[in-house]
């Protein structure tokens, strides 16, 4: 069996290479050999730097989240890399491919960074109802300041290494081949330089507080209800008013706060099933039903989105309100999408007109018997969807799909239809996925 990390040298330079395919990621025993090697190569007097490289197509991708229902095992990441930070020698992290998660968490432990430029990087927890939980919320504002990091965070998208270059957080870019460059980069250094004692990010706190407030707004409004956004918000925060091992702390309990909650299992098995659904044999797979007619349920934000979305793809829509005030901002919710599209040049007012001509609004679900599928994109409440479902099923026909727009709830906590004899199928539909 090839051992997932290895250990050899270069001249002076010691050399980790963690190969794990298909995508590096940090399973127990990954963690364990990438902590053996660094310890044997921080206590070898003939190295004088240290370089990690990941095998393959990428740097470590994250955490193996297979890992993520059984008792944690050591050593654990955060551990880890305190380790190769407090390393008595630099120690040069090497991205190429996507260093996300916990990988990239690794890169800012490490001293250096250097990358390739198709590089890219990122901290995407939140797509799990997580929050980055080795050092990424305490390090990272710490090299790009609050606004940038927090951005990475609840965005939860990589970026490229360009960009993470022109804001301190990759020290190079590589030119030609990253192996010799990273040997090269290492070679020349002399001098520690760890994430953690940084300090000029945190000196303007009045601008830190500013990002720290807006980003609590934008949680607040445009992601209402989940648990990780302000967590990781709150852990930012302890940059300005922790030490940074309190920090640390403070992380790791919100970490497996959100790691216990049922928005985290929800979005989890969501994402277990996504993946699952992708390897179904040709053979496996349903005929692809007809879809003329959608119905949805809400007229907030995200069933408006839903909305337009079907709308510009020529589906004719019907939005169902609980009463006509509620039917009036839906309806202005769609509007005001083409309003903003028509004020930048990019719509003419006769084309707003035709495509809401395919728009239909009403209080009655009975409006809805003729439609091929209803996503339903009410309030984030069991209950509440529940109870949509339990009205849907008395006016749809018998082969129309119900599908629910939820974030964080696990689809199979629905009523299993059919609920009164009907033959109804339950999907789910990621807000990041509509959107």
């Amino acid at each position: 069996m090839t051992q997932p990390v290895t250990l050899s040298t270069a001249g002076s330079i010691a050399l980790i290479e963690i190969n794990n395919p298909p995508v590096n990621a940090l399973s127990q025993a990954v963690r364990q050999g990438l902590r053996d090697a660094v310890v044997q190569a921080d206590t070898d007097l003939a190295v004088t730097a240290i370089v990690i490289i990941g095998a393959g197509r990428s740097f470590p991708a994250g955490a193996d989240i297979k890992e993520f229902d059984q008792p944690m095992q050591d050593p654990h990441l955060p551990d880890m890399i305190d380790r190769i930070e407090n390393c008595s020698k630099p120690v040069v992290a090497a991205l190429h491919g996507t260093a996300l998660g916990g990988g990239f968490e690794i890169a800012l432990g490490s001293h250096y960074r250097i990358a390739v430029p198709s590089a890219r990087v990122g901290l995407p927890e939140i797509h799990l109802g997580l929050i980055p939980g080795a050092g990424g919320t305490q390090r990272l504002p710490r090299l790009c300041g609050a606004a940038m990091a927090l951005e990475i965070m609840l965005k939860g998208t990589p970026i490229s290494a360009q960009d993470a270059f022109a804001v301190g957080l990759i020290d190079r870019l590589a030119d030609g081949d990253l192996r010799q460059a990273a040997l090269t980069y290492a070679a020349e250094l002399q001098t520690l330089r760890r994430s953690s004692d940084a300090t000029s990010h945190l000196a303007d706190k009045a601008a830190f507080e500013a990002a720290l407030q807006n980003a609590a707004q934008t949680a607040a409004s445009r992601m209402r209800g989940q648990m990780a956004p302000l967590k990781i918000v709150d852990c930012v925060r302890t940059c300005i008013t922790q030490p940074f091992a309190d920090g640390r702390r403070f992380e790791s309990d919100c970490f497996f706060e959100c790691l216990a909650s049922e928005q985290s299992k929800g979005m989890i098995h969501a994402f277990f099933a996504e993946r699952a659904s992708a390897k179904v044999p040709e053979a496996g797979r349903a005929e692809p039903r007809p879809l003329n007619r959608l119905g949805v349920v809400g007229g907030g934000t995200m069933g408006a989105g839903i909305t337009v979305a079907a709308l510009n793809s020529g589906l004719p829509v019907t939005m169902i309100e609980r009463d006509c005030e509620s039917l009036a901002r839906g309806r202005a919710n769609v509007e005001q999408v083409y309003d903003r599209l028509i004020a930048k040049d990019r719509m003419s007012a006769a084309q707003k007109f035709d495509i809401m001509a395919r728009y239909q609004a009403s209080t009655e679900f009975a409006d809805l018997s003729e439609v091929d599928m209803v996503i339903e994109a009410v309030f984030e409440r069991l209950d509440v969807k529940c109870g949509v479902f339990e009205q849907l099923d008395k006016v749809l026909k018998l082969d129309a799909v119900l599908a629910s727009n939820t974030s964080y709830i696990d689809i199979e906590k629905f009523p299993a239809p059919p609920i009164a004899a009907k033959t109804c199928w339950v999907c789910i539909f990621s807000a990041q996925q509509i959107l």
